[in-house]
């Protein structure tokens, strides 16, 4: 790659933190009007080098040398690269929920006239650049009202809005179905044909494959080399390889099911909607679980499967909810979250940041929130010399990536963030885990840990219920699986006799359409 085809230029990037590395001497370069992938493992630096030239972390707080269109630059903050043409979406959206479309992509750029904002030239503009992102919505539309893919197309626009050479995408699909996906990644091509450049930071391996011109990969800190895309050599198995440095001959660890009597059971469970009194978002739901086994839940968007577990969950979402749950042959009754834990429930939420840890807190206090009651306390003392051991021996044990316990949770990667939800049920010793989407936003290396921390469970005799959007997935770690749609079971299936196409078919079945093999070969 010629220096004059570059627009982009990074040059032996190094940052450190208080007692981390996170980058030493990285290169990068990008094309004109290229897709340019940058991959590695959860903590491998690739945010950091993105905010490094963002702007998030300013010239000074570096070394290392940038070069765009061709000219050094030193950004001190996001205002002078956003100047430059370079925009970043990060994976969490920087939305504001209860402002309109318009109000947001304008947000801090306002369409003015003698201090006065215009708004017949906001609303005009917006609609040309929601047309370019391919969004029909009324510019006067609520952020609130609107879903994920919506909200992703809205925050391309938003970055359209500032003229941008280069957009920086961090783990956009992360959050959205398989359509939505595409869309966004149909989008990108678009751009490129435009001679907008892209960096794609992604753990989608097969939306890679599928859009992208170039690959960097980082591994600890570092560029550990760059592939041309087009290659015929550059498969998923060699992308991997580079990134965590040896060959994944299986991506799901294997497993020998010993599998107990059933101990767990849910019996016509019915969920009303929170804000909409008639809405039944959980339609009359039986199944079982058994001791040993790994039981997944399929479904798209909208079927009704993280409604389903945490309603089970000490009814942590949901109203007039009604139906039996047993546990060992015994009713059970699980009307708060307390009771959940008592009877041995663990619930791994999707949204491990708003939901699954206390970010501002250290990784110690995340571990233990869950056993203070039951097993790191005596009355209203916390035996915080425990706590520290138990914490130290999580740490080890999932392999934590971390200088200390001390460390603030909000500091970790995604993958070791999941790690320490982890460890805070595994901790409590509970007799079901209910896995909620447990890789979602991590690298392939981190999925094939957790992998074999779900495996061991099961060998230990828990029970494991793995809700999961990724087919392979589901086929790849489940005994036996479920599979909703609307609200309710449309199929279940054993893993051997279990396909794509199979769980697909039931999928898209009408909530109310239970095909009559629903229950085939079990």
């Amino acid at each position: 790659m010629g220096v004059a085809d570059a627009i982009l230029e990074m040059k032996n990037i190094t940052k450190e933190f208080p007692g981390v590395k996170a980058l030493e001497n990285v290169n990068l370069k990008v094309r004109n009007g290229e897709i340019h992938a940058l991959l590695g493992e959860n903590g491998a630096g690739k945010s950091t080098l993105m905010k490094v030239l963002s702007g998030v972390y300013p010239y000074g707080s570096y070394d290392g040398e940038i070069k765009f269109s061709g000219k050094t630059v030193a950004c001190k903050d996001i205002k002078q690269s956003e100047q430059l043409g370079i925009v970043i979406i990060h994976q969490e959206l920087a939305l504001i929920p209860y402002l309109s479309i318009a109000e947001n992509i304008f947000l801090g750029n306002e369409q003015s006239r003698n201090g006065i904002i215009d708004w017949n030239e906001t609303i005009v503009k917006t609609r040309e650049l929601l047309g370019k992102v391919g969004l029909s919505e009324s510019p006067n539309t609520l952020i609130s009202e609107i879903g994920v893919g919506k909200q992703q197309l809205v925050e391309i626009a938003k970055a359209l809005s500032k003229k941008v050479k280069l957009l920086i995408l961090d783990e956009p699909t992360a959050a959205l179905n398989e359509e939505d996906s595409d869309n966004l990644l149909n989008l990108l091509l678009e751009f490129k044909k435009q001679g907008i450049a892209s960096i794609l930071i992604s753990h989608k391996l097969n939306e890679i494959s599928k859009v992208a011109d170039s690959i960097t990969i980082l591994r600890d800190g570092r560029t550990i080399e760059t592939l041309d895309a087009s290659s015929s050599e550059v498969t998923e198995d060699r992308i991997i390889k580079g990134m965590v440095g040896r060959d994944l001959t299986h991506r799901y660890p294997a497993r020998e099911p010993k599998l107990g009597e059933p101990f767990f059971e849910v019996k016509g469970w019915n969920v009303y909607h929170l804000h909409q009194a008639e809405r039944k978002v959980i339609d009359n739901v039986s199944f079982h679980i058994r001791r040993g086994e790994i039981v997944g839940i399929a479904g798209l968007m909208g079927a009704g499967r993280t409604e389903l577990a945490m309603s089970i969950f000490g009814r942590s979402f949901g109203k007039r909810i009604n139906g039996h749950l047993y546990k060992n042959g015994k009713e059970i009754e699980v009307k708060t979250i307390n009771q959940a834990i008592d009877n041995g429930i663990a619930y791994v939420t999707e949204d491990r940041k708003n939901y699954g840890l206390i970010l501002i807190d250290d990784i110690k206090r995340n571990i233990s929130l869950a056993s203070l009651k039951k097993k790191l306390s005596k009355g209203l003392v916390v035996n915080e010399n425990q706590e520290v051991v138990e914490a130290e021996r999580y740490r080890m044990l999932m392999k934590i990536k971390t200088p200390s316990i001390q460390q603030k949770t909000v500091n970790l990667s995604g993958g070791n963030q999941q790690k320490v939800v982890l460890s805070k049920w595994i901790l409590a010793e509970p007799d079901l885990l209910i896995l909620d989407e447990p890789t979602r936003g991590i690298d392939v290396g981190a999925k094939y840990e957790i992998y074999s921390i779900i495996n061991q469970l099961a060998m230990e005799g828990k029970g494991i219920l793995l809700i999961s959007s990724e087919l392979p997935e589901i086929l790849g770690m489940c005994d036996r699986i479920y599979v909703m749609s609307e609200g309710r079971m449309t199929g279940e299936v054993l893993r051997e006799d279990a396909t794509q196409e199979k769980l697909m078919r039931y999928m898209t079945r009408a909530g109310g359409e239970t095909h009559a093999n629903a229950s085939e070969n079990v």
